[in-house]
């Protein structure tokens, strides 16, 4: 090795050494509120399926947290977007507050029976505490956008236990098709390190048994593949249902805490009245029974509706486990369908779906390994790869931009948000028809 070469790789351990120390404080944050988070959603969880009387308070909670947002969150209200938003176009830290409403807001959803998720908030508090090291620091912009990508990488990490496609997410997140490698290394030590802090905290993840997996075969990667397109169908469905749904709601109810009664008098009449109590909350005892044995049809579609009704009305919390229990629970079904083990198509479902409604393909792959084991590795890839590609520029994340889009008449570097707009005024001009006969 030459001696430039060898200066070469002294000039980059005080950087190396520095933004490991930022990712270690990121990590003790993050993997600290994930913990807290997570004992809090446990007590709510525990204590709804206990009293079950608690549905009732349903649309007064969505109220009461919908009220609290209007007067003291409403530069928060835009939650992961904004995180997204921040690191594309950095203008100003983001409110600490974001992390205690968003804690509360989401123990509170659970405790009264909302079918919403978990990992929008473990990100929204990984983000926001990440970002208030932007003024002990004094960082530039360069460095606050890797300081975020950290925060997220690490909430996602602590909150399901994966810490692998945990730093990968917080790297695929943020643009189609496109992935910054600068923050690799922050992203990596946040995310393993926040794990382990989680897990110092006493909190265990939920272990999910696939058991023995078939071999990889011609059919089997057919069928797949097949699922996969099945998959990121319904992660498209799921995240246009919910945005379109919450622009009708605050269309017809402009007064955001008539919205929130309203979605829950809705979702808890459906679940007393179909006596849907599985679909309340998380549903992970059902994403359980999804790796045991066959479950109904209905699971995936009940499920849907009810998390798309939470969200769309105004409930916080995440969407990606209940992805998981749409991915699981119609993998479960598709099973049949395509002459394969529930258990393999209940895996790739878990992931698939997520990965077609998130956009993140490669993270999903990850977590199916780190979740189910490494023989699924192949069938996860195939399956996250088509479902990404047949969501189309869809999903739940509106801020993240289009790097590289999914087909030739994709619109690059344009917001989800915005893709509809952009693609009518940039459509070729139809030609009038000829005079010729």
């Amino acid at each position: 090795m030459s001696w430039l070469q060898r200066n070469e790789q002294l000039r980059m351990l005080p950087g190396l050494a520095r933004w490991t120390v930022l990712a270690l404080l990121v990590a003790v944050l993050s993997g600290t509120a994930s913990a807290w988070f997570l004992l809090g959603l446990d007590w709510a969880t525990a204590a709804r399926d206990s009293h079950h009387w608690l549905l009732a308070g349903l649309p007064v909670a969505g109220a009461v947290v919908a009220w609290v947002y209007l007067r003291y969150g409403q530069s928060v209200e835009a939650g992961n977007n904004l995180l997204i938003d921040e690191v594309h176009d950095p203008k100003k830290v983001v409110p600490l507050r974001m992390a205690p409403l968003i804690l509360v807001s989401t123990v509170i959803s659970h405790l009264f029976g909302a079918s919403v998720g978990r990992e929008g908030t473990a990100v929204q508090m990984g983000g926001s505490l990440a970002d208030q090291l932007t003024h002990v620091f004094r960082l530039r912009h360069d460095d606050r956008r890797i300081l975020l990508m950290s925060g997220i990488s690490a909430g996602f990490a602590s909150v399901f236990g994966t810490p692998l496609a945990g730093a990968v997410f917080g790297l695929e997140v943020l643009a189609l098709g496109r992935m910054r490698y600068d923050a690799l290394l922050p992203c990596v030590v946040a995310a393993v390190a926040a794990d382990r802090v989680c897990l110092l905290w006493g909190v265990h993840h939920t272990h999910y048994d696939a058991g023995v997996l078939p071999d990889v075969t011609a059919w089997g990667l057919l069928a797949v593949a097949v699922a996969g397109l099945a998959f990121g169908c319904v992660g498209k469905l799921f995240a246009w249902a919910t945005h379109q749904l919450g622009s009708r709601f605050k269309q017809h109810v402009p007064f955001a805490p008539w919205r929130a009664a309203l979605g829950g008098l809705v979702v808890a009449a459906l679940i007393w009245g179909l006596d849907a109590w599985r679909y309340a909350g998380l549903g992970v005892p059902v994403i359980e029974e999804a790796f045991q044995h066959p479950l109904p049809w209905w699971d995936a579609p009940a499920k849907l509706v009810l998390t798309v009704l939470s969200l769309g009305s105004g409930f916080k919390g995440g969407e990606v486990t209940p992805l998981f229990f749409i991915g699981a629970t119609l993998g479960n079904a598709l099973a049949p369908l395509l002459h394969q083990p529930y258990t393999l198509l209940a895996a790739v479902g878990f992931v698939g779906v997520f990965a077609g409604a998130a956009n993140t393909p490669l993270a999903c792959t990850l977590m199916a390994i780190e979740l189910f084991g490494g023989q699924v590795g192949l069938y996860a890839l195939l399956a996250c790869t088509v479902s990404y590609l047949f969501s189309g520029h869809n999903g739940i994340y509106r801020a993240q931009r289009i790097g590289q889009p999914k087909h030739p008449r994709g619109v690059a570097g344009v917001r989800l948000g915005d893709v509809d707009q952009t693609q009518a005024v940039n459509r070729p001009p139809v030609e009038p028809p000829s005079a010729e006969r």
